[in-house]
């Protein structure tokens, strides 16, 4: 039998946040929503039931695993059916979980491995606080000291700022990402497409299924044996296809549905 491992991503994939959602319909016509996230007691993410109840089925007939770029406490704020998954991503793969814990080995090995390869943090940081930049980089934060990602200020983003931003990283061993009002910068040494490699070696899985919706998203999308990505995002900014790549014909939370209920499909078909 044919062990099938799903690998998503989380934010603007499978969960949405109110200016996420792009409900083009009336309200009266609007999907039944689910929270799966509260935020200092606030509802701030959400799926369509179908989609819960399709992602509650997945995970019942296969692997299914969260790979996000959140790190451990923000992804620790999702809830999703099925209780604590056997394996999650976080970190943008720079940290495994088993069963809820961190796997120490996977995060020693993944750092040293950056430390040799890509520039220091401090290096990237320094680019970020630069102050000519102080206008649209509002904030910047250290996740768990693997990357780096700033809350910017979107309407006044320069783009040729950007793309030189863009173009420094990349001779420094980093990739930037911009997601919403946030602005990634990471390793290429921590990427999402090494971590479910590796857990699919762990778990024997020899069919993986993907879904995502940005930049840091594409190696996984690229290297699983079937991919899904919305109509929205990085990704679907750029054009990104592919051979084995279903584009929905939806947008926001109603193109997460769309994809769960393709997979569940193709896992339904064998």
């Amino acid at each position: 039998m044919t062990a099938v491992l799903v690998a998503s991503d989380l934010d603007r994939t499978l969960i949405y946040s109110a200016r996420a959602l792009l409900l083009e319909a009336a309200d009266a016509d609007a999907p039944r929503l689910v929270v799966s996230e509260v935020y200092q007691g606030a509802p701030l993410s959400f799926m369509t039931r179908r989609a819960e109840d399709a992602l509650s089925r997945i995970a019942s007939r296969a692997a299914f695993v969260p790979v996000t770029t959140r790190t451990v406490a923000q992804y620790r704020r999702v809830r999703l059916p099925g209780g604590v998954p056997e394996h999650a991503v976080t970190s943008n793969g720079g940290t495994i979980l088993h069963r809820g814990e961190i796997d120490e080995g996977w995060n020693r090995s993944l750092r040293r491995r950056t430390a040799e390869t890509c520039a220091p943090l401090v290096d990237v940081q320094a680019l970020l606080t630069d102050p000519s930049r102080s206008s649209w980089v509002l904030r910047v934060h250290d996740a768990e000291s693997l990357f780096l990602y700033a809350i910017v200020d979107r309407d006044i983003l320069p783009a040729d700022d950007l793309a030189a931003l863009s173009e420094r990283c990349v001779e420094l061993g980093w990739v930037v990402s911009v997601q919403g009002r946030k602005l990634y910068c990471v390793p290429t040494t921590i990427d999402k497409r090494s971590a479910v490699a590796e857990i699919a070696s762990r778990t024997g899985a020899d069919t993986v299924l993907a879904l995502g919706d940005s930049l840091l998203d594409e190696g996984m999308l690229t290297g699983a044996d079937l991919a899904f990505r919305p109509a929205h995002g990085e990704l679907h900014d750029v054009g990104f296809t592919a051979s084995h790549l279903t584009v929905t014909s939806s947008r926001g939370v109603l193109a997460g549905e769309e994809m769960l209920l393709g997979i569940e499909d193709v896992i339904a078909g064998g």
